[in-house]
Order: structure tokens, then C-alpha cells, then sequence
């Protein structure tokens, strides 16, 4: 088998509702399809035009948790076509992520363009790295901009990787974007 997210996400349960609902054969062909957690250009400049993506974790009692992540454009690094990496700054003290990480590296991440109707999913093992152990690295996440003190560092081994289809991706624009676009700013004061 090739190695892409179809092989974490297709269980035998989900395989058997595919059968059922006859979409088995498609998604057969996508498990050959060849490998799909080695980063291409697109999801590489996907990436770095995002200003924040959802983490998911598990917990060591088997739940599921749920992160918002956010900061500048490109705050998600790109290390190389199979890593990525971003600075855990100082939030709300629960550490429900790096706990569940310590625990448990498999996660995925969630990454969405609301304007243009894009999703991508990313199958990956993590691992967390505590600041003070690792300053140097620290150092080159530290965004320009923002003062807060970086406490840890993620990084995330790709597995693999999907572009979900964009049905029920409702637009979404920042002020920022409203601003910069002429006809859609037309768009909205019409």
C-alpha cells in the first residue's frame, strides 16, 4: 500500500460504509493512489497563507480534544516536505494539547481557507519540545510582531495528508480581506 491518510482514516467499519453506500470503489483507487504526506507546492503555499488551523489530540483517557491555533501568516512553519513546526506561546494554562501530545503523539490538523472553499486535513505524530530546553530553536519561531514568550515548540512528521471537498464551505472574509478586495467590499455595501 502506499503511504497516504487513507490508511489512518479508512478503518474496516469505515471501509464497510463505503461498501454500503457505494462509494468503495473511488476511495479504493485513492488508497493506491500513490503517496499523499510528502508536501507539493500547493499545500506548501496553502500552508503558509494560513493564519490559524484546528489541532485535534487524545487524550490518555481515549477522548478526543479539540485546539484552535492562530497567529501571522506563515506562523505554521514549513521545515522541510514532510514536517511542519509553530511556537506555542503562553494561553490559557490548561495544556490539554501538550498533555495529550506527551500521552499520545498522533493528531491532525485542520486547516481551512474560508474565502476560497478550501479544507486540508493533515495526518501527523508530534511532539512537543519545552522552550527552555531548546532556546535556540525557540529563538527562530519567535515572530517579530509579538512580544509573548514562547513556553513550547510543536512539530508535526506528516503521515498524510487530504484536500476535502469544499461543498458546505461557506465564505468567510476577514476585515482585512473586505478591505483589500474592491468588489467584494461593492459586494457587501450593495
Amino acid at each position: 500500500m502506499t503511504k497516504n491518510f487513507t490508511q489512518y482514516a479508512f478503518t474496516p467499519t469505515v471501509k464497510d460504509l463505503q461498501s454500503r453506500y457505494k462509494s468503495r470503489p473511488a476511495y479504493e483507487r485513492m488508497e493506491k493512489s500513490g503517496d499523499r504526506y510528502i508536501l507539493g507546492a500547493g499545500e506548501a503555499a496553502f500552508i503558509q497563507s494560513r493564519t490559524s488551523f484546528y489541532l485535534s489530540t487524545i487524550g490518555e483517557n481515549g477522548w478526543p480534544y479539540l485546539q484552535h491555533r492562530g497567529g501571522p501568516s506563515g506562523f505554521l512553519k514549513i521545515i522541510d516536505a514532510t514536517t511542519l513546526r509553530f511556537a506555542d506561546y503562553t494561553g490559557n494554562r490548561q495544556y490539554i494539547s501538550t498533555g495529550n501530545i506527551l500521552d499520545n503523539e498522533k493528531t491532525c490538523l485542520f486547516l481551512m481557507d474560508y474565502p476560497k472553499q478550501q479544507r486540508l486535513k493533515i495526518w501527523a505524530n508530534a511532539t512537543v519540545q519545552f522552550a527552555d530546553d531548546v532556546p535556540e530553536l525557540a529563538e527562530q519561531l519567535q515572530e517579530d510582531e509579538y512580544s509573548a514568550k514562547i513556553e513550547r515548540v510543536f512539530t508535526f512528521n506528516i503521515q498524510g495528508f487530504d484536500w476535502n471537498c469544499p461543498k458546505h464551505i461557506t465564505p468567510r472574509y476577514t476585515l482585512e480581506e473586505i478591505k483589500n478586495d474592491p468588489a467584494l467590499r461593492a459586494q457587501i455595501e450593495a
